[in-house]
């Protein structure tokens, strides 16, 4: 799955946020290693909505526009 990221550069590195993801962010001394670092949030930031969600009903609706 993609998402979509956004990078700030900064005298420190980068700063890495998901904007489609609330609170998913990172960071990183180098770009690419501020997109590994974002990679990892992802995959935890997911594992943990999976968590949260586990017992509910769940359903999928498609949106277009």
């Amino acid at each position: 799955m993609k998402y979509r990221i956004a990078l700030h550069k900064s005298e420190e590195g980068y700063s890495v946020y998901v904007p489609g993801l609330p609170g998913c962010w990172s960071q990183g001394a180098t770009e690419q290693e501020a997109v590994a670092n974002i990679r990892d949030a992802i995959v935890e930031y997911l594992s943990v909505v999976e968590e949260q969600l586990r017992g509910e009903d769940i359903r999928e609706i498609e949106v277009t526009g």
